[in-house]
């Protein structure tokens, strides 16, 4: 998400995997003088949220990979809650084109809540700005007995002025990638976040890579899944 405040006249770009600069004159970077370019001042507060297992953090990765990529500095806060299997997990991700000093995000201030979990969506509202995204998978996990009833949830985030709601688990099955679902909700969320999407698939075949082409592939078409389905959901 990009403010209309823009940064002094930059003459450096970043290398590929790294947060140091270099000078160049080369194609893609901001050059001095007439072929200088304004870049707009850039800042994402990231809420991600779920239970253990269902790949909140392989989201975090991604994001913060792609986000490198394009020059950002991030910083992910540690993950509270439970992170095994059945838990509730919940991190901080901020990301800027200006220096970040603090890991945490203040109450009122998030542009985005992602989250594979309904109502885990909902814990998290007071962290979110008046101007904030809500993408949430629709579908629960009901860990705990007296789970709120599912139509009370549902309705309490379709509310919200923006929000993309998406059954990411149901996309993901019948789009025959089922382990896939985070990517699913990653892809939803693209549609919002102003990060490039090629630079997510990028970054889903660094995270990936070790797991063999198989995986980085269908961890790609999940992405794509979830990204038409997030770009039908605001054409409503």
């Amino acid at each position: 998400m990009y403010s209309d405040t823009e940064e002094e006249e930059i003459t450096t770009c970043h290398s590929e995997r790294s947060e140091e600069s270099r000078v160049s004159s080369g194609s893609g970077c901001f050059v001095a003088l007439s072929m200088t370019k304004r870049m707009k001042i850039m800042k994402l507060d990231i809420i991600l949220s779920g239970v253990g297992g269902q790949g909140i953090l392989s989201i975090a990765a991604i994001i913060g990979e792609a986000a490198l990529e394009e020059g950002l500095h991030i910083k992910q806060a540690e993950v509270h809650g439970m992170s095994q299997r059945g838990g509730d997990v919940q991190s901080n991700l901020r990301i800027s084109s200006t220096e970040i000093y603090s890991d945490l995000i203040a109450k009122g201030t998030a542009d985005a809540i992602i989250s594979l979990e309904p109502m885990e969506a909902l814990r998290y509202l007071p962290y979110l700005s008046q101007q904030g995204w809500v993408v949430a998978n629709s579908a629960p996990y009901v860990n705990i007995g007296n789970y709120p009833e599912l139509d009370t949830v549902h309705a309490e985030l379709k509310s919200l002025p923006n929000v993309i709601l998406l059954d990411v688990d149901a996309l993901a099955k019948e789009g025959g990638v089922g382990r896939s679902t985070n990517m699913v909700l990653l892809g939803a969320a693209s549609v919002i976040l102003g990060i490039d999407y090629d630079k997510l698939e990028d970054a889903i075949a660094r995270v990936f890579a070790r797991k063999g082409e198989a995986i980085v592939d269908m961890n790609k078409k999940a992405l794509s899944i979830g990204r038409e389905a997030g770009e039908e959901q605001l054409k409503k």
